[in-house]
């Protein structure tokens, strides 16, 4: 096999085209076999076999740059630069499904965040630039979905400025719009374009014709217009140009001769430039060339022969939120839905397709999402807002300063809160409980079970002076967790034995670490220590009930799926403070650092966030206050 050959991308400079053309086939087989096997982003990975094989070859990595935005489509780039180990992809000790700079030289951006890599193109081509490095390049490879996002166009609009500092910018475009535009003709007029004899041309032909009485300048607009819409004509992205940018494209994606041939000029010229490739999501696969849905943009495990999954999965957080949102957009007309590119992943799409005209999808545009969701309120609709926990991070201000501010009733939904595992550090849900807490009048709950995330999304859809957030985990929702009574607005998961007057241990259970928290307050009761447990259900604001019920414990004990750092056990312990309540209080939670990429289980494991490690650290923190206790006893009877 030609795959086994290549050890790093200065490999594939002897191959053939020939041979280029199987190396391409083989890596589209190892793609389908190894990610059946973990699970992982197929589709997008095998739509730019081509576009990867090609970019090594032009582009010398790592001196030059090889940047991917989103990293999910670096898989190819992977096997090209020694990694051809998939047999744990995303797992603990194994391959991270995005860039990582721990891995290789070859990786240069790590976080999965989209629309950031022109940011960092701009950055490192300033680098060079300011460092006289006039041999270095940098190749941004962009997914046109993320070109949906405001900072890439903020990125282009600082790019085009610089009209002579070199920068390659890959437009993946796999959205198969701009077939007829591929030809010898596109490609002639690419040349032209990117040729310093055709910029001088223009320019000698612009200060020739400006110069000639009466018709010269007229005749340069008119012979100028005729040009841009003969461009335009024949490649429809011409917009690019409008920025400043030279455009070459669109390009066949799957065409190594052709892309490379495009990604040569494009190095070769003297400031920024644009080249689009046509690309197919998931092609050479026909089980994901055939789903309509998302092209098996990311899979489980599946059977590769039949494409299906190996195991049907249970009810997940993100189904009940699905089927429930459906519920309530029949109930009230005035419910809608927004999502950034994420209508499949956080559950929109039954919304979408029972209710067509009250879903908006505004590409990965966090930003504007939030913004926009203000305006929907302030019009008379109440807005849905479903998007992962660690992409709302990127629309805080919007949350503060346009909906907080101005008292709009929007909900936001948080799918995937808390650790989500093989995604790695960028995607875990950490943040949002940390820095949704200084947002003032923002109500935040954290639903326990099925039954309390339809409880909850209801109760939040009620508000209409504020903003509500909803935060779940990833994966399947567990068994219901009953109350077996309420205190203020606290369901009681759990309480002591009747004859107990004041409970050791409050134990403040903050969503789906229900039964956890159960569990450890079954392990404490084996070592004699009597537990309280209550889940919140809204953690912000911090229930008045709470500070009392504290003052009738010896202890209180919060454990989270968040950020210890101003996480719900530090606002606990300010309430609890501004209440006069003396009572130590011991937090649990994520500890503030980049987790590596593991499975959630794994990771609780390795942090301390599990039952026998909290149970044990709090007989540890009991035995200290009655050892205290038995002090101060000894030295009142001496």
């Amino acid at each position: 096999m030609l795959l086994t050959r290549i050890k790093g991308p200065r490999d594939l400079d002897r191959l053939s085209q020939e041979e280029l053309n199987q190396l391409a086939a083989e890596i589209r087989s190892f793609l389908v076999d190894a990610v059946s096997k973990t699970g992982g982003h197929l589709g997008p990975n095998l739509g730019v076999v081509e576009l990867t094989i090609a970019l090594h070859r032009v582009f010398e990595s790592p001196k030059d740059k090889v940047l991917f935005d989103t990293g999910h489509q670096a898989y190819v780039h992977k096997l090209l630069t020694g990694r051809q180990d998939f047999k744990d992809l995303r797992a603990k000790g194994g391959l991270s499904g995005y860039p990582s700079r721990a891995e290789s030289d070859h990786d240069v951006i790590e976080n999965s965040h989209a629309s950031t890599v022109l940011g960092w193109a701009d950055g490192l081509a300033k680098a060079n630039e300011v460092l006289g490095r006039e041999d270095h390049h940098v190749a941004a490879v962009i997914g046109d979905g993320a070109l949906t996002g405001g900072m890439a166009w903020e990125a282009l609009n600082n790019i085009a400025a610089a009209k002579d500092r070199p920068l390659v910018i890959v437009v993946n475009d796999n959205e198969r719009s701009y077939g007829p535009t591929i030809g010898g003709l596109a490609n002639h007029l690419a040349t032209l374009r990117t040729t310093d004899g055709y910029e001088r041309f223009l320019a000698r032909g612009k200060e020739i014709l400006e110069r000639t009485p009466v018709v010269g300048k007229p005749l340069f607009e008119t012979l100028h217009g005729a040009k841009k819409g003969l461009k335009d004509f024949i490649a429809p992205q011409g917009m690019f140009e409008d920025l400043g940018l030279k455009y070459i494209g669109p390009i066949d994606g799957h065409d190594i001769e052709a892309l490379e041939s495009a990604l040569q000029r494009a190095k070769r010229f003297s400031g920024p430039v644009i080249v689009h490739c046509l690309t197919q999501k998931g092609r050479g696969y026909t089980h994901a060339e055939q789903d309509e849905a998302d092209r098996f943009h990311g899979i489980g495990p599946i059977h590769p022969d039949t494409g299906l999954p190996i195991k049907t999965s249970a009810a997940s957080w993100t189904s009940v939120f699905a089927d429930e949102m459906v519920k309530l957009g029949h109930e009230r007309q005035d419910i809608v839905g927004i999502t950034a590119a994420m209508l499949h992943p956080v559950g929109l799409k039954k919304f979408a397709d029972t209710f067509p005209d009250r879903i908006y999808d505004v590409g990965i545009a966090e930003q504007h999402a939030a913004t926009s969701a203000a305006g929907l309120a302030t019009g008379g609709v109440h807005p849905v807002f479903a998007v992962y926990a660690t992409f709302l991070n990127r629309a805080f201000d919007q949350v503060l300063m346009d909906v907080a501010l101005h008292k709009c009733g929007v909900t936001f939904v948080l799918d995937r809160a808390g650790v989500t595992g093989d995604d790695g550090a960028s995607h875990n849900g950490m943040w949002d409980m940390s820095i949704l807490q200084v947002v003032p009048g923002l109500r935040l709950a954290a639903p326990r079970d099925a039954e309390q995330l339809r409880a909850q999304l209801r109760e939040a859809v009620e508000v209409k002076d504020a903003p509500t957030v909803v935060r779940y985990s990833k994966g399947v929702v567990g068994p219901a967790v009953p109350a077996v009574g309420r205190i203020g607005g606290m369901d009681v998961l759990r309480t002591p034995a009747p004859e107990v007057t004041r409970p050791d241990v409050l134990l403040v259970s903050v969503g789906a670490l229900a039964p956890m928290c159960l569990e450890i307050a079954d392990l404490l009761d084996k070592q004699g220590i009597s537990t309280t447990v209550v889940d919140p259900r809204w953690v912000k604001p911090v229930d008045e009930a709470l500070a009392p019920l504290a003052e009738r414990h010896r202890v209180v004990v919060t454990v989270e799926d968040n950020g210890r750092t101003g996480g719900v056990g530090a606002a606990v312990s300010q309430a609890l403070r501004d209440a006069g309540v003396d009572v130590p209080l011991r937090d649990f939670g994520i500890p503030q650092r980049f987790l590596d990429h593991a499975n959630r289980k794994e990771i609780l494991a390795e942090i301390g966030l599990t039952a026998p490690d909290i149970a044990r650290q709090v007989t540890g923190l009991v035995a200290k206050l009655d050892g205290r206790f038995e002090s101060e006893q000894a030295a009142a009877v001496d």
